[in-house]
């Protein structure tokens, strides 16, 4: 009985110990990683284990992009903790997943600093990182109170776009459950986006060869005026009224991929007493940009708006400019757009095995008007 209590104290102590000393030496072994990132420069303040859980936690991480020349460091991303767990409800379908919780993760990218095709491609060591934290495949993953931003310093005024207060959830990625499935696993997302919000659906097989995946996403009453520094540097002009939406279907397989946008703005005041002082030029402009709102204005419901056909191969991406165009004059002319999903596309319209022969311009507009009359008919 007394080598069994030594034996039963001598693990204690030894958990004990491991739980003292191991974060220490996992924080320094992590900064040091950080510190030699191609490219990045990054440091974490504190790790904590969750032994019972399985867990980490680490805390108040950063990440910032450096520039090799200059030395200075421009920020790319932060989170206030990011916690590494072994999902514990895989277990009860027989699999040994992992899942990744973001609190308050703020991702930036910088106009010629921080692009997404120089993050895909530099970022590895950090996603070696997070592996050799998590070396089970992720199935879980959760954002809470994330923000994304984009930004141009070097642009007077300076541009700062962003979504704020989103949530994500993804699971079931490595298709623990629902395996039989050809969409098995659910992505979802809300975010404020100046005053609006935004809805983000999306089902995919995250495992497939190619991108697969069906998703829609609406972006509802989102405040015009508040893009103005955007509208100003990248536009060269303004507004002083507006909401703006924006409407999305897209669905994807065997490397093909079909959907639209549709932009959707209502209530459009360009030029008001703000432009008062602008320059003959500007408001001259500025008055043209007004002008063709007008124009293309549904009277009725307010609203200037446009739906773009997307269809094609992900290596030859093609947009319907003309039946765009088509789209801004029945807006205005015959018949409001409604400003919602058409949930008119899934997976099931993606064509896997030829291109479709869409036929000229004028028997797609009117195969499209009747197909939306006998919808309306229903």
């Amino acid at each position: 009985m007394k080598i069994r209590y030594k034996i039963l104290i001598g693990v204690v102590l030894l958990v004990i110990l491991v739980r003292l000393v191991l974060p220490s030496v996992v924080l320094r072994y992590t900064n040091g990683r950080l510190a030699n990132m191609k490219g990045y420069y990054g440091r974490i303040r504190d790790i904590d284990l969750s032994l019972y859980r399985g867990a980490y936690i680490i805390n108040d991480i950063y990440l910032n992009k450096g520039d090799s020349v200059s030395k200075n460091q421009t920020r790319f991303f932060k989170s206030r903790s990011i916690d590494l767990a072994i999902e514990w409800r895989a277990l009860f379908h027989g699999s040994l997943v992992g899942e990744l919780v973001f609190n308050s993760p703020d991702l930036i990218f910088t106009k010629d600093k921080v692009e997404p095709g120089d993050v895909s491609k530099d970022t590895a060591d950090f996603r070696d990182l997070l592996n050799a934290f998590m070396p089970l495949k992720v199935n879980r993953f959760e954002v809470h109170d994330g923000a994304m931003h984009y930004t141009d310093n070097t642009s007077h005024p300076k541009v700062d776009v962003s979504l704020k207060r989103t949530h994500i959830l993804a699971f079931n990625l490595t298709n623990v459950a629902n395996d039989k499935v050809e969409l098995p696993s659910i992505v979802t997302a809300q975010a404020s986006v100046y005053e609006g919000t935004l809805d983000f659906n999306m089902k995919l097989n995250a495992l497939a060869d190619d991108a697969t995946f069906d998703l829609n996403a609406e972006l509802k009453n989102s405040n015009l005026v508040l893009y103005n520094d955007f509208l100003r540097v990248y536009g060269n002009f303004d507004v002083n009224k507006g909401r703006f939406g924006f409407y999305t279907e897209m669905a994807a397989k065997g490397g093909n991929f079909k959907g639209y946008v549709k932009p959707v703005i209502t209530d459009l005041v360009v030029v008001g007493l703000n432009d008062r002082n602008d320059s003959f030029f500007h408001k001259m402009w500025e008055y043209f940009i007004g002008g063709v709102g007008v124009v293309f204005k549904n009277q009725k419901e307010d609203q200037v708006a446009t739906k773009v056909p997307l269809e094609g191969r992900f290596k030859n991406p093609k947009a319907n400019i003309l039946y765009a165009v088509w789209e801004v004059l029945r807006n205005a002319f015959v018949h409001a757009l409604v400003p919602s999903i058409d949930y008119e596309i899934n997976i099931r319209s993606v064509k896997t095995d030829k291109p479709e022969d869409k036929g000229n311009l004028l028997h797609k507009m009117v195969s499209d008007e009747k197909r939306k009359e006998e919808k309306k008919d229903k």
